[in-house]
């Protein structure tokens, strides 16, 4: 993909320092920019990569004061960020343009799909499956049976997709995510041995869900284990059988969600949280990194600590915990001196 100047201007609504006509390949950071890449100015810690960047366009705000000239040809916009957002997208669409299903996959003569679908080498989908428009299946995916993707979502490489899965429109699949596979049940038998409790449900991923690489959401026992419509989840994140994700709740890295538990729309969870199961998390909550939540919570409170409390109460404790050894000290001081 290839622009001139005066047409990432038109693009980000701007307006064109320097040579219009010179012309960029790729998109770069400001501080190792190369030629003929574009790059952008969104944080004044980096405004002495202006000056010495190799970029052939830099993106900058429209009020920046140059403390001396430039090489490079510039664009002047409202918002560098958002603008520089704007071309990421555009490049982004660029790459999602492959067509066809590749010689070295295998796709079931039962399964229905779109003339307009990629589906990379090596991947696999069984019978009875059904896939919409535009979708990109890319290199060594496995896609089980009765599995349903909805329009225009992405599967990434290596991606497995067990049985019965249902997948809805514009969703996202980072490389090496588990969709499906079985929960974590088991039972001791009169052998004292653990036995295995077998999962027959499925999972069910609303639309405009965006799951990191290395993640693994487990099917229900019975019924569905079900991922809200907008859902963004970071990489290496555990979600265990029927649990139930709300609306455009989102999770980062190293989150465990045990089985059963239910949290609700527009949380945010921080990294590395552990929550405890069938428990219910109401909307509109946020736990801070780190923090165990042990019990249910119900709307709108911010939580943190093991196990995890109110923001307020924590910063609270907070204060005690941290002179502990203060008080510690001048509590033997005064039992010494009681003793005496």
């Amino acid at each position: 993909m290839k622009f001139k100047a005066h047409q990432v201007a038109d693009l980000v609504n701007g307006n064109v320092e320097g040579d219009d006509q010179i012309s960029i390949d790729c998109l770069s950071k400001i501080e190792n920019g190369q030629k003929g890449s574009l790059s952008f100015l969104g944080n004044p810690k980096y405004n002495k990569y202006l000056y010495s960047s190799n970029s052939s366009i830099i993106i900058i705000k429209d009020d920046f004061v140059l403390e001396k000239p430039v090489q490079q040809t510039l664009i002047r916009v409202k918002d560098p960020n958002k603008s520089f957002a704007k071309l990421l997208s555009l490049f982004a669409e660029n790459d999602s343009e492959r067509r066809g299903v590749h010689k070295m996959s295998s796709i079931d003569e039962t399964v229905t799909y779109e003339d307009d679908i990629y589906f990379g080498a090596f991947s696999v989908c069984e019978k009875n499956s059904n896939i919409g428009k535009n979708v990109k299946i890319h290199s060594q995916v496995f896609i089980g049976e009765n599995v349903h993707i909805g329009d225009n979502s992405i599967i990434y490489p290596g991606v497995k997709i067990y049985s019965n899965t249902v997948i809805g429109k514009n969703c996202i699949i980072h490389s090496g995510t588990v969709i499906g596979s079985d929960g974590f049940g088991f039972n001791i038998g009169e052998d004292g041995k653990q036995k295995k409790v077998y999962h027959n449900g499925n999972v069910e991923l609303g639309d405009n869900v965006e799951i990191g690489s290395n993640t693994s959401i487990d099917k229900a026992t019975l019924g569905s284990t079900k991922i809200s419509s907008g859902v963004k989840i970071d990489n290496l994140v555990q979600i265990a059988h029927n649990v139930t994700i709300g609306t455009n709740t989102v999770i980062a890295a190293l989150v465990g969600i045990a089985g059963s538990t239910s949290i609700g729309s527009n949380c945010m969870i921080g990294g590395q949280v552990g929550i405890s199961g069938h428990l219910k998390i109401g909307d509109r909550v946020m736990i801070q990194a780190k923090s165990g939540v042990l019990r249910s919570f119900g709307s709108d409170l911010s939580l943190m600590g093991y196990p995890a409390i109110k923001y307020r109460d924590y910063n609270k404790s907070y204060v005690h915990f941290k002179n502990l050894p203060k008080i510690v000290n001048k509590l033997d001081n005064f039992i010494k001196n009681t003793d005496e």
